[in-house]
């Protein structure tokens, strides 16, 4: 686990720019409601196997939007940040943009469906 900054919020162009760490604690959700531009929070536990089934989905789809910032939130029991997005279940994928839900999938079963919601928060040209 790594601390929360705003600045540990990394952009995402490949898939070693991936964020493989989730962050401790938890941002408040004003934080997220304020970001500018494109992310994607991904809710989880390090011990989670659908979380780990998930990273190399998530990471096929992450190579073609260097613009989205990744960030990995430690959930579970009395974690507000994901109660605010109803996760109930992991992993939970929310695509942002301007600090405002577009999108969310909850254990993605393949890479298309990834990439169709970061289409939606990060349009290829």
């Amino acid at each position: 686990m790594r601390p929360w900054t705003e600045s540990s919020w990394q952009s995402a162009g490949t898939p070693a720019g991936l964020e493989r760490e989730y962050v401790q604690p938890e941002p408040e959700r004003a934080e997220v409601d304020a970001l500018a531009g494109p992310v994607l929070i991904e809710f989880g536990t390090p011990w989670c196997g659908f979380c780990r089934a998930a990273q190399p989905l998530i990471a096929g789809a992450f190579a073609n939007h260097p613009q989205v910032r990744h960030v990995k939130v430690e959930d579970g029991s009395g974690r507000r940040l994901g109660r605010s997005f109803g996760v109930k279940l992991w992993p939970t994928l929310v695509f942002l943009r301007d600090g405002k839900e577009i999108d969310h999938l909850v254990r993605p079963k393949d890479e298309a469906s990834i990439e169709a919601s970061f289409a939606k928060i990060d349009p290829v040209p």
